[in-house]
């Protein structure tokens, strides 16, 4: 295998975390493959425009096709959507990763893997890890904690409504910026001693959701509520929404956890591994101000 131009894949390029580590690896220089299923959306996303990023269309669960973007590869972020698939095709982008040496992989997994979690994506992103530190690749697992980007799904309430409405009791929740998760999996696969560590990441606050309204309405400059809706009404809405009934589910057993707690605690590898400063909530709430006053349309996550 010729790694003479340390090539790195990004899966997943489109969706919202993908979408940021392939802008900023071009901006650091780095020869940049990106797999989509959608060449047009990555074009749309102007992925195919960023400097040193080569676009190819591929399905992570069909084989052949990943033959092209694999070759001459050293190190890819395997990322994909949450759906009833992500196991089997992560599991099969793993194991043709094999075939073709792949020196590094670097999954993007979530803040409570566990392969006996009553949540079934905490289920599935803990055995893609088995199955990765199996495979005899190295690996890295970046395990992000709740996306800050989450709150995007509320703006309508915040602005039709000046409220919350999520099914959290006083629970406390550590978010994440998708852009410091970025930057995290940018330094790894860039960088060196990575191999075989578990990166747990989260801001540096763990709030309740009456603390997150709160932030909202200094930054707003009105009384945005929370309003702590039951689980029934919660599923209700989400089905009223469209939802599918597996989406509807997996978010009621996701909820579920969160209201335990499963999600409440702060990690600072940011800062202690890596030398960054986490973006505080109230940084995140001033940088989308446009989007939660509406002047801006939401990107869909």
């Amino acid at each position: 295998m010729d790694n003479s131009r340390n090539i790195i894949l990004v899966t997943g390029a489109t969706g919202t975390t993908g979408r940021e580590i392939v802008r900023k690896l071009s901006e650091s220089g780095a020869h940049v493959r990106v797999l989509v299923r959608d060449i047009a959306k990555a074009q749309a996303l102007s992925l195919d425009s960023l400097p040193h990023v080569t676009v190819f269309e591929g399905d992570l669960g069909n084989s052949e096709s990943l033959g092209p973007v694999l070759s001459r590869v050293d190190k890819a972020m395997l990322i994909s959507s949450s759906n009833p698939e992500m196991e089997d095709v992560q599991i099969n982008f793993i194991e043709t990763a094999k075939k073709f040496n792949l020196n590094h992989i670097v999954k993007l997994s979530g803040i409570i893997a566990d392969i006996n979690s009553p949540f079934r994506y905490a289920r599935m992103h803990a055995e893609i890890e088995r199955r990765l530190e199996n495979s005899g690749i190295s690996f890295t697992h970046l395990r992000a904690g709740e996306f800050m980007q989450s709150y995007f799904r509320q703006v309508p309430n915040i602005i039709e409504r000046d409220s919350l409405f999520l099914p959290m009791e006083n629970q406390r929740i550590a978010s994440i910026d998708v852009y410091d998760v970025a930057e995290v999996a940018v330094r790894i696969l860039t960088g060196m001693g990575h191999k075989g560590n578990v990166y747990p990441v989260t801001g540096t606050e763990a709030l309740t959701i009456y603390e997150v309204a709160e932030k909202f309405s200094a930054v707003l400059g009105r009384k945005i509520n929370y309003v702590n809706i039951s689980p029934e009404d919660a599923n209700k809405a989400r089905r009223d929404a469209g939802m599918s009934e597996y989406t509807v589910d997996a978010l009621d057993e996701l909820f579920a956890e969160r209201r335990k707690g499963k999600e409440s605690k702060v990690y600072y590898t940011m800062q202690n591994v890596f030398g960054l400063r986490p973006t505080s909530f109230d940084e995140f709430i001033i940088r989308n101000l446009p989007v939660f006053k509406g002047d801006l349309p939401v990107f869909k996550m």
